[in-house]
């Protein structure tokens, strides 16, 4: 990928994705999804997913459709790559956290973080981002 500066429209696109982050709502779902949401299996997954009566669902959903709503901006040129890697991590990070089971949980759903996947795919920086925090994640794991 070719270097090229952000412009100040960037800037701001990055800046309202972080405030949105900070939300009461948003800000407490992203904890779970990060911190205590730890899938086994893409049934555990789905236990969740598929279960509206959870008072998790929306959690899960919201923190889900947040992270491929901000890839799509980036795949569509509204944000710079670049820009958008250096400062969001924890979509690449979710992304990562679901590796193990993406693709039995992309069986029964197909579209899940395919986004995020694609912006890996497509821009060095976002999977140089991803393949480290895939480490951290089994260095995690294997403890």
């Amino acid at each position: 990928m070719e270097r090229m500066l952000a412009t100040p429209a960037d800037a701001e696109i990055i800046l309202k994705l972080y405030e949105l982050r900070t939300e009461a709502v948003m800000r407490q779902a992203r904890a779970w999804m990060i911190f205590e949401f730890w899938p086994k299996t893409a049934e555990e997954y789905f236990a969740v997913a598929e279960n509206y009566g959870d008072a998790h669902n929306p959690w899960l959903r919201q923190v889900v459709s947040y992270w491929e709503m901000a890839a799509a901006l980036v795949l569509h040129g509204a944000v710079s790559a670049e820009l958008f890697v250096d400062c969001s991590g924890e979509g690449l990070f979710l992304l990562a956290k679901y590796t193990p089971i993406l693709e039995s949980i992309r069986e029964k759903n197909p579209t899940f973080l395919i986004k995020t996947s694609e912006l890996v795919s497509r821009f060095s920086a976002a999977a140089q981002r991803y393949e480290a925090t895939l480490k951290r994640i089994e260095a995690r794991q294997n403890r």
